[in-house]
């Protein structure tokens, strides 16, 4: 499997991705279903004028194109597994093959190069079966070009074979790929690359750390030829045995234990050692960006643990690391671990695009340190949606009272989580009901069917809590809105859980009363108690407030009288000799 040898001199070295290049179909590593169709295809004598080979880079698209190439024109004959001995297969594998031509697409993209190509179709091959056309990065050619290409493409001369190989199958034309036999060449493995980089070491004389490994092939991220490279880079150092640490020092990233060392502080939410492990961490030598790139990969394998999957789904950890990265699946919840890789995964974002990259990552670093704990709150949610008192919740009180509320809110204190004492006030003797006004949620009207949602409310809502409720309910609100909603005179609430607001005057009722504002109160009643509250509001006027005068509004007579004594109008009569008895008042229209 290699094209040649280095020799001592180093006159003639080759690099490791170019001296271990597959040579046969069975060479191809992670490709096999390509392999497997083409092998057939050859040996059923139905291979296509056109193939065209996709997939990220470094995945073997140019050595399976070479291959086919090879097996089509072997001088032993056609076959799937060519010699790779005679001169032809040796060419091939060097590149200076007259009637295999390799093109590369990016500086060969012009209708002018085409015309070439097109030029040179019609003259056969010199000594090979087939003159073979390998377009590499074929994306890049213009769509004029692509064009002048369609007709000889769909009918070539019979010792023609186009092979076309791209990494962004979407920009080539639909009908540039109705005319290709299309095969996908899939990422390659993380333990394929291992065991041919294995491999590799060992031709080379070289040991080399599975830890080291399985790092080289996290980071080639499924191409064999980015894996070898970096294999090519650690190989240059001259070193006989190749660790972990090499490896991480040579990348920039952290070693497994200063990450493990990092994400501790993380899980027990200590922002403080955190930036300790952070500044270890950069001081070792990995860089910012890396860093954080390894958490969110972290993350990853734990939350693949967090929802049940097995240790081979983990990517980027490490085995030594798969005991931990289950311990901390079960510390942290699955909401707890999406919010975290949502944070990581933003920042990673944002620091491609700013200097301030340090910064970024302790922002991060500060944000995960200071989530809630998601899951609990979710349960709490959930609970309280069904009806179901929390653990630890004080069971609702059956009695009906109402409470006396003060006029300005108070926030609640932070330090006490105790419910307030219970107390009931009754109104006031000296305020008497003059009107009452009910607008209740239409879906929590009182009757049997509605069970649920009167348990829930019931549970929420009770003499004891109404006021601490409300406290919440007037925090979360904000504006004119709060200042009226602040002034009610009594909230209480009876057996099924209904909240009643009474108010000492009709105006602050009105204001609660408008189609916005009363949305505001509901949502803010809602989210505090986690389900939909049905509520009442009434007014009631104490006999101390004097009455209001009534005045009733002017007569159409008494306005035209008012609008005839304006010196406006007097002037404009005495100007048109206007007769005063004619004047006649007509009201604005409602459209203007």
């Amino acid at each position: 499997m290699t094209d040649s040898s280095p020799t001592n001199d180093g006159t003639d070295y080759v690099v490791v991705a170019r001296r271990y290049r597959p040579q046969t179909f069975e060479d191809l590593i992670g490709q096999q279903h390509v392999a497997q169709a083409l092998s057939r295809a050859i040996e059923s004598d139905r291979v296509g004028h056109a193939y065209l080979f996709t997939g990220a880079r470094g995945v073997g698209k140019t050595s399976a194109a070479r291959i086919l190439a090879k097996a089509l024109n072997c001088f032993q004959g056609t076959s799937a597994t060519p010699c790779n001995e005679c001169e032809l297969c040796e060419s091939v594998n060097s590149g200076s093959d007259v009637d295999v031509i390799e093109i590369d697409g990016a500086s060969n993209n012009g209708v002018d190069d085409i015309r070439q190509l097109r030029q040179n179709v019609a003259v056969r091959p010199s000594r090979a079966r087939y003159k073979i056309y390998i377009i590499d990065e074929v994306h890049m050619v213009t769509t004029q070009a692509f064009n002048a290409l369609l007709k000889t493409l769909e009918e070539p001369p019979e010792h023609v074979k186009f092979i076309f190989a791209t990494t962004e199958p979407n920009k080539i034309p639909i009908t540039i790929l109705s005319r290709c036999q299309r095969y996908d060449f899939a990422g390659i493995e993380a333990a394929a690359i291992q065991k041919r980089l294995k491999e590799i070491a060992t031709s080379e004389g070289i040991t080399i750390e599975s830890d080291a490994l399985q790092i080289l092939a996290m980071r080639a991220a499924g191409s064999m030829r980015d894996s070898q490279s970096l294999l090519e880079q650690l190989l240059s150092t001259g070193t006989d045995a190749i660790t972990s640490a090499d490896v991480t020092t040579m990348l920039g990233i952290a070693p497994a234990t200063r990450l493990s060392q990092l994400v501790q502080p993380l899980v027990q939410r200590d922002a403080a050692a955190a930036f300790v492990q952070l500044d270890a961490g950069i001081a070792g030598g990995a860089e910012v960006s890396q860093l954080l790139d390894q958490l969110l990969g972290y993350f990853r394998d734990v939350m693949t643990q967090s929802v049940g999957c097995d240790a081979s789904s983990l990517m980027y950890s490490l085995p030594s690391q798969q005991q931990e990265v289950s311990e901390v699946a079960e510390k942290l919840g699955i909401h707890s671990l999406l919010a975290i890789v949502q944070i990581l995964d933003q920042t990673a974002a944002r620091m491609r695009v700013s200097t301030h990259t340090r910064t970024l990552a302790e922002m991060a670093i500060v944000r995960i340190c200071h989530l809630e704990d998601l899951d609990g709150i979710a349960t709490l949610i959930s609970q309280l949606k069904s009806g179901t008192a929390p653990t630890g919740a004080a069971p609702p009180s059956k009695r009906s009272a109402p409470v006396k509320k003060n006029v300005t809110p108070k926030p609640a204190s932070s330090t006490s989580t105790a419910p307030p004492a219970p107390r009931s006030v009754a109104p006031s003797p000296s305020a008497s009901v003059a009107t009452t006004v009910v607008q209740g949620d239409a879906t929590h009207a009182k009757t049997p069917s509605e069970t649920t949602l009167a348990t829930a409310s019931e549970t929420l809502l009770t003499p004891d809590n109404v006021e601490e409720v409300w406290k919440q309910v007037l925090n979360s609100l904000s504006g004119m809105v709060m200042n009226h909603a602040a002034e009610a005179d009594e909230i209480s609430v009876d057996l099924s859980g209904r909240l009643t607001i009474s108010f000492g005057e009709a105006f602050h009722l009105d204001i609660c009363e408008r189609p916005a504002n009363r949305a505001r109160l509901e949502k803010a009643l809602e989210d505090v108690c986690g389900t939909k509250v049905g509520f009442m509001l009434r007014t009631h006027q104490r006999a101390d407030t004097p009455a209001k005068p009534v005045t009733r509004a002017p007569s159409k007579r008494q306005q035209q009288a008012e609008i005839a004594t304006q010196p406006f109008v007097k002037r404009a009569m005495e100007l048109f000799d206007g007769d005063p008895s004619r004047l006649r008042y007509v009201p604005p229209s409602e459209n203007k």
